[in-house]
């Protein structure tokens, strides 16, 4: 038996003990989506009476906790979300007072916390330890492992169901404070079923999608309808920030091989995955897979060294000038920066001149009453994509070409690719306020 079971043993603790070291005014760093700790995280309200200003920053929560749901817990804690899942967003809604947005970028989302403030509490998952005394932070090191090295207080929570993976993942004991025991099913996403409009976006998505290309992707109906539209193309690699399962079935079915990228060849590079359950079982032990920092895989010139860079991201509302808003509409935030811009901008930016960004939308939104292409976005909506960073916009009516255009040929781009009953009055405010 190594040693290290007999450290592993003496940092072991339950989770009531590790939830009762936070104290006041301290700032708690989780891990993210699927590297979320449940057991943790689920435990930190028996602690409100004990506490007061604590502020527990995350990306997408995907369970609706108790330490930020209700009212009684305002002034006790926080949720400081870096993007909105369906629990922040009820909690803003149901006026708790319990959760804020931080805006930022996702390569810099804990870096810039750090600036602010040094991180007090990191909780973490992890796999089982290895003989050699190592745990694997499994399905994501976005931020977790800088935030790890730097955090006063390091608690992980091991979980039998986590897959060990490789790249910048492993941990070993000696660097942990202590360990929690939570074994779980792990955070999984169903994949959307993707609708007729899904489906014709994909379509066009795929003709701007080479062979050979490099492509990020991420998760929802548009961009599973453009996985199902890449299945003829040949030799695709993967550099994204978010590993989803349209990705391992486009590896089983021989389209990604990853052969032909400039950079990483033979490799998925990610910084965090999230899916389903088959997923996370293919990843396991996936020597073809590597997890990196954020900092470095979203950052653009990190990305342009890829080959045929495509940038595949969806939004919620083009302008006429090509302002692109992606997480939230008015001052209603519905999710986060994330790292669109980081990978529109590094993949337009390729070395090879051959990159492309894709934003992709259906061309309505409310049940068909409202336009997506608009002439401006309305009054405090978060601009997420810069107008000069625009590349392609994709609806199921077309594609706009918008780089380098002037506002007049962006504005009758953009208007073609509207939803035909909104055209005529898109027309007459493009002529109202000057743009034809």
């Amino acid at each position: 038996m190594s040693r290290w079971n007999e450290v592993l043993r003496q940092k072991t603790i339950s989770i009531e003990e590790a939830v009762r070291m936070v104290k006041s005014h301290d700032d708690v760093i989780v891990g993210q989506c699927a590297s979320e700790p449940q057991g943790l995280m689920g435990k930190l309200h028996l602690i409100k009476d004990q506490v007061e200003d604590v502020k527990v920053f995350s990306v997408l929560t995907l369970n609706p906790y108790p330490f930020y749901m209700t009212a009684e817990m305002k002034g006790h804690f926080e949720l400081c979300s870096w993007f909105h899942a369906p629990g922040s967003r009820a909690a803003l809604a149901a006026g708790a007072g319990t959760v804020t947005y931080v805006p930022n970028m996702l390569h810099r989302a804990g870096l810039d916390r750090m600036h602010a403030k040094k991180p007090n509490v990191f909780f973490g998952t992890c796999t089982p330890m290895d003989s050699k005394g190592f745990v694997s932070l499994s399905l994501g090191v976005t931020y977790e492992k800088d935030v790890l090295e730097n955090a006063d207080l390091v608690i992980l929570e091991i979980n039998e169901r986590l897959p060990r993976t490789f790249g910048d993942t492993h941990v070993h004991v000696s660097d942990v404070h202590h360990f929690v025991e939570n074994t779980q099913e792990v955070p999984f996403l169903p994949a959307p079923n993707p609708g007729p409009t899904d489906l014709a976006i994909g379509d066009y998505i795929a003709e701007l999608v080479p062979d050979e290309a490099t492509i990020q992707l991420g998760i929802g109906g548009i961009p599973n309808a453009a996985a199902l539209a890449l299945k003829s193309k040949k030799n695709l690699g993967v550099h994204t920030e978010m590993l989803v399962d349209s990705m391992m079935e486009l590896y089983e079915a021989g389209v990604i091989t990853n052969k032909k990228k400039a950079f990483m060849k033979d490799k998925f590079l990610c910084t965090f995955a999230m899916g389903s359950r088959k997923l996370y079982d293919w990843l396991d032990d996936n020597m073809a897979v590597e997890f990196r920092r954020g900092a470095w895989v979203n950052d653009p010139f990190v990305l342009r060294q890829n080959s045929k860079m495509v940038s595949i991201n969806t939004c919620l509302m083009v302008d006429f000038t090509g302002q692109v808003a992606s997480e939230g509409i008015g001052t209603q935030q519905y999710s986060g920066t994330g790292g669109q811009a980081d990978t529109a901008i590094g993949a337009r930016e390729g070395y090879d001149g051959k990159g492309k960004s894709i934003i992709a939308c259906a061309s309505t939104a409310k049940k068909g009453t409202v336009s997506t292409i608009c002439a401006t976005l309305p009054e405090g909506t978060p601009v997420t994509l810069h107008r000069a960073d625009v590349d392609h916009v994709v609806t199921e009516h077309g594609i706009a070409y918008l780089r380098g255009r002037t506002v007049r040929e962006r504005t009758r781009a953009l208007i073609a690719i509207a939803d035909p009953k909104f055209r005529e009055e898109l027309t007459a405010k493009a002529r109202t306020i000057g743009y034809l």
